[in-house]
């Protein structure tokens, strides 16, 4: 029963390494892509610190404006 919820635990540990890694690139997407397309610097930070602590809201707005 031990074994078990250790492997429950080191998946759970495993699935949620995986997403934050993702969500990090995610963050480092949104200011590469700010400064690709001509944007200052300070637009960038701000577009990655909000995909930083809102992921999913976050990356709606910033595809919905990103496109002006």
């Amino acid at each position: 029963m031990m074994a078990m919820s250790l492997i429950i635990g080191f998946i759970a540990l495993l699935f949620s390494a995986v997403f934050f890694v993702i969500h990090v690139a995610l963050c480092v997407w949104a200011y590469r892509d700010s400064r690709r397309r001509g944007r200052t610097q300070e637009f960038g930070l701000l577009a990655a610190v909000g995909l930083f602590f809102f992921p999913v809201l976050g990356l709606v707005v910033y595809l919905i404006i990103r496109n002006d």
